[in-house]
């Protein structure tokens, strides 16, 4: 099994920055490829961004390129993310997939974590 955690979401103004980390334990030698997906309240979960598991792919969601940057140290992911408005408040998850090609799609992500709730205030 495979467990993420995600951490750094709290409570920050527009136009701030936040920087979310995860964290992945268990067999991780299975992970490669990995994402961040968020959900709003009363909104689909939706697409944030994607890294191969070489690091050297990476595909962001229109609304947050330019202002998101994805990355990866092994086992570990972030998302650095400035310029922060109000419709990015969320809960943001960390996913990962049994395959070394990035993935846009939450389906075909095989471990997903807990969240971290980000609020932005106007």
């Amino acid at each position: 099994q495979v467990q993420l955690v995600e951490s750094g979401g709290g409570l920050v103004q527009a136009g701030g920055s936040l920087r979310l980390s995860c964290a992945a334990a268990g067999r991780t030698f299975v992970i490669y490829a990995m994402g961040w997906f968020r959900q709003a309240p009363g909104k689909e979960r939706e697409f944030v961004a994607t890294i191969s598991g070489s690091g050297s792919i990476t595909s962001l969601s229109d609304p947050v390129k330019g202002r998101f940057t994805i990355s990866r140290d092994n086992a570990k992911m972030y998302v650095q993310m400035n310029s922060l408005k109000p419709e990015d408040t969320a809960v943001y998850y960390c996913a990962a997939r049994a395959s070394r090609i990035a993935s846009r799609l939450g389906r075909e992500y095989d471990y997903w974590g807990q969240g971290t709730q980000v609020t932005v205030s106007s």
